[in-house]
């Protein structure tokens, strides 16, 4: 059974998704028949990359709050992820566009490689304070999870696999990605924002179980949680 997780690498709850969703796939009986595939989502396209400006002054910058207002939201966030085991150093974050880093993770995802790719994205964005979209930065990271120098260089100074990043943003738009993570079971139920563990095993059950039934369209399992908007908002 493929669970489909809409993601970006600046996303901080997307992490702390991840890591609630692994603690309900942990519990879940049936986990070696659950197929994990992460799809490119990007909250800010048009993103410029700047390695000398703190992400609180550009959130105070493209939100019209204050760098106090951007810094408390980002302690608020700290905490979160906190709750989950994960170190969070939002001082450090660089700001930084995230294509280059989804078509790196489309090639791990050729390998069976996504699912840690995107992890040390995450590590190397919230906890580390590197440069995701640093071309010697994403080769550096794709090599220590077991991808080539050469075919991430390969990727790098081309346009390979743009398409395929902009093929998992149209289909976010189809099933009404509205915020990240969005997480999406046997193509029919879905869950919206870093739910709690037991909402993603009730999910897993949910969609387990009719894992033979078609359905067209989604149904929407999801409870009030903290999430990315598609506007770059995330609260």
């Amino acid at each position: 059974m493929d669970v489909e997780i809409w993601s970006d690498v600046m996303c901080p709850f997307c992490y702390i998704g991840k890591r609630k969703f692994e603690q309900a796939l942990a519990e879940f009986p049936q986990r070696d028949q659950v197929r994990v595939v992460w799809k490119s989502f990007q909250l800010n396209p048009d993103q410029k990359t700047e390695p000398n400006k703190s992400i609180n002054t550009y959130l105070a910058e493209v939100k019209g709050w204050s760098v106090e207002q951007a810094k408390a939201m980002n302690d608020r966030v700290t905490d979160m992820a906190r709750e989950v085991g994960l170190d969070y150093h939002m001082d450090r974050a660089v700001v930084a566009n995230s294509f280059d880093a989804h078509r790196v993770i489309q090639l791990a995802k050729t390998q069976n490689l996504g699912d840690a790719m995107e992890e040390r994205l995450f590590l190397a964005y919230f906890t580390e304070g590197r440069n995701t979209a640093d071309h010697a930065t994403l080769l550096e990271l794709g090599t220590e999870i077991g991808l080539s120098a050469d075919a991430v260089t390969q990727v790098l100074n081309s346009d390979q696999f743009a398409d395929a990043v902009g093929q998992d943003i149209y289909e976010s738009r189809q099933v009404g990605v509205r915020g990240v993570p969005f997480f999406v079971l046997n193509q029919r139920y879905a869950v919206s924002g870093a739910q709690q563990p037991e909402t993603f095993l009730g999910a897993l059950n949910t969609a387990y179980s009719e894992w033979s039934k078609s359905q067209p369209t989604l149904t929407d399992l999801s409870g009030d949680a903290p999430a990315c908007d598609v506007d770059g908002t995330c609260n």
